[in-house]
């Protein structure tokens, strides 16, 4: 498709909007607040990052079960998951980065996976959080190893001094799915407050063992004096269980048995594999403003993240029980100083210590434990991070930032990570920032400790990934009555050293060659992102999202070529409505370009197969009655489109036929809720 032809849409609604816009009052858009990018409290203007910003109602409107969902091809976001069965992994990309490329924490604590790099935002609860901030562009100087593509802060909901707030809600969808929601805060005692979120959710899924059974729950406790003093404690657990289906085999497939066990069918790759994950977070955070020229925080936090995976291997029966936790405590000292009008210092320390266990338990053919087939690693790495970042504003119209961090690792050492950047503002509603910076991001813990099985192991001599990150940001606002938003961003990165698990001739193994991690290829890329925002107009609001992305991956043992598994278009249009009676009505329309989906070697510049270019369509309509009910009906993938999101190798057992397979997309889903609020 013509990428020109997704603007289309785009200007073909302006000129309705204009002839609106005359009776609407004006509503300003540029001047919201961001925390994650300065980790202070800056307007949009103000920073040099460009960012996505999701607030609690919109995420409420949004037609999306997940946060994953809910981002989904906003400017510079790819949402991916392997198949969107129901414990599929969600993960963001950023600009074209890989998962691991995107820092994801909740009330700045970070959930990332030190096992393997990336977040499965799907295990967020939508309704536990009040704001996400979506922060684009080098993020290591303030955040460290994980932030090269950008950082994704989901801040918690906390009480309100307003009253008490309270809310639960049930509903039923396709798929045998169900939700049982609930929330509940305020302030009890004085300045002492409370919220507490608490979710059950089940689904068959659209496919053989894909279903999915998932509990959380959220808790903030709030100490409040003012701005002199805040204490906050954050919590969260997630305990869920889910099944693994693998790809889609060919049509036509037998269904495989050994022992009277199936193993697959025409519908799924794997009947018996499963997963489970128990992680629970917590953080204490105290902050406060010593004097009117210095602010202070302090936060230490604690995560446990276990992940527990059951496969059965179709070629004999055998099979892995591997159990991985991860145990990350940091400690974290800020101090903010503003000592002159146009002058702000952040000077930081950041200590934080990983614990890894990694328990492997070979099975028979029955499924029974193998004597001596057992495996238990523990390792452990702590980094320190020293970092300082300051804010000039020469002149009215300009403002300079810069900045450093030194990173300490225990296993390679140090790494030194810069930043610099400005934000030029002629106009009063007009921000031109540029800004560029240095992003690392260490090994996984897998990467480094993987436990040699006679077919996989680790490389604790691995370094780094290395590179640096360069946009340039227009945003505009004030027209149409200020209810016009426009950001147009340009953007360059490269990695170094980039870390690809590959097969090693040199350590031969009774299976071949052991697939191991070395640091020997390089990426990178350059795309636009366009975001348009307009409205309300006769209570109408339409946003528009537009990224076009040129990413290329250089193997060091291979060809240049496009980077596997990434779009070079993304296109997201959503239109909402509120009527006078109390409905709300949106659909969200997002567009997907063709990728390429499997290279047969590492010396082919062209794609084996690509997959397809595809578009969702969904709906969400909520209406309120009686004042504290509301109802409302959602529809994903309203058009019933088939797409496929990943491919992945399957062998027929009964004609050794080898074929690599996708991972399907669900196809229409609808899901009926009804709520209470107090």
């Amino acid at each position: 498709m013509n990428k020109l032809l997704l603007l289309a849409p785009m200007v073909a609604i302006l000129p309705a909007f204009a002839s609106a816009g005359e009776e609407e009052a004006p509503v300003t858009v540029m001047d919201e607040v961001v925390v994650t990018a300065t980790k202070t409290e800056e307007t949009r203007k103000e920073i040099v990052n460009s960012v996505v910003i999701k607030d609690s109602s919109a995420l409420e409107e949004t037609p999306a079960s997940s946060l994953g969902e809910a981002l989904a091809n906003e400017s510079g976001l790819d949402w991916r998951t392997y198949g969107n069965y129901g414990g599929a992994a969600e993960a963001i990309k950023i600009r074209g980065m890989s998962a691991d490329a995107t820092l994801v924490a909740v009330d700045g604590v970070v959930i990332n996976s030190p096992s393997l790099g990336m977040a499965d935002v799907g295990q967020i609860p939508l309704n536990s959080i009040e704001r996400v901030e979506v922060v684009k562009g080098p993020g290591s100087l303030l955040y460290g190893t994980g932030a090269m593509g950008g950082t994704v802060n989901i801040i918690t909901k906390a009480p309100k001094r307003d009253g008490f707030a309270a809310k639960v809600e049930a509903g039923y969808g396709t798929e045998e799915s169900y939700r049982l929601s609930a929330e509940n805060g305020g302030f009890i005692i004085g300045d002492l407050g409370y919220y507490l979120t608490l979710n059950r959710k089940e689904t068959d899924g659209f496919r053989d063992n894909s279903d999915l059974r998932h509990n959380d729950a959220t808790l903030k406790l709030l100490l409040d004096k003012g701005k002199q003093f805040q204490a906050n404690l954050d919590a969260g657990l997630v305990d869920r269980e889910y099944g693994l289906p693998g790809p889609q085999p060919p049509a036509g497939t037998v269904p495989y048995s050994i022992n009277g066990v199936t193993f697959y069918n025409s519908d799924s790759a794997t009947l018996l594999d499963r997963g489970e994950d128990d992680n629970q977070r917590a953080a204490l955070t105290l902050k406060g403003e010593a004097t009117d020229w210095l602010d202070w925080r302090v936060k230490g936090d604690y995560v446990d993240l276990t992940g527990s995976n059951y496969s059965r291997y179709s070629y004999n029966g055998t099979s892995t029980e591997t159990e991985v936790t991860n145990t990350v405590s940091g400690l974290e000292g800020n101090l903010n100083l503003h000592p002159f009008a146009g002058i702000n210092l952040l000077l930081g320390n950041e200590y934080r210590n990983y614990d890894y266990e990694n328990i492997q338990q070979a099975l028979d053919s029955s499924g029974d434990p193998v004597s001596g087939g057992g495996v238990d690693e523990e390792h452990r790495v702590f980094t320190n991070g020293t970092f300082a970042e300051l804010g000039y504003q020469a002149i009215d119209m300009v403002k300079l930032v810069g900045g450093y961090r030194y990173e300490t690792h225990s296993l390679f050492g140090h790494e030194d990570v810069v930043r610099y950047g400005a934000v030029f503002t002629p106009w009063e509603k007009t921000a031109l920032k540029f800004n560029r910076g240095q992003h690392f991001k260490a090994p996984t813990m897998n990467d480094l400790f993987w436990p040699d099985d006679l077919f996989t192991k680790g490389n604790p001599d691995l370094k780094p990934e290395t590179g640096w990150h360069t946009d340039i940001t227009l945003e505009q606002e004030g027209l149409l009555q200020d209810k016009l938003f426009v950001s147009v961003s340009w953007f360059d990165w490269d990695i170094d050293d980039k870390i690809n698990w590959a097969e090693d001739p040199s350590q031969p193994t009774i299976w071949g060659n052991y697939w191991t991690p070395f640091n020997v290829d390089t990426y990178q890329a350059q795309g636009w992102e366009f975001n348009l925002k307009l409205g309300p107009f006769s209570s109408i609001q339409a946003d528009f999202s537009l990224t076009l992305l040129d990413a290329e991956e250089q193997l060091n043992r291979g060809a240049t070529r496009d980077a596997l598994n990434t779009p070079e278009t993304l296109f997201k249009c959503q239109l909402s409505h509120l009527s006078d009676f109390g409905l709300i009505s949106t659909v969200t329309a997002r567009y997907t370009g063709s990728r390429p989906g499997y290279y047969a070697a590492n010396t082919d510049s062209q794609p084996e197969i690509e997959l397809d270019a595809y578009w969702t369509i969904d709906l969400k309509l909520e209406q309120t009655f009686a004042e504290h009910w509301k109802v409302g009906l959602q529809a994903l993938n309203l058009l019933d489109e088939e797409y496929d999101t990943y491919l992945l190798g399957f062998t027929d057992q009964t004609t050794f036929a080898y074929t690599q397979q996708p991972y399907p997309g669900a196809g229409r889903s609808l899901f009926a809720s009804v709520s209470y609020t107090w």
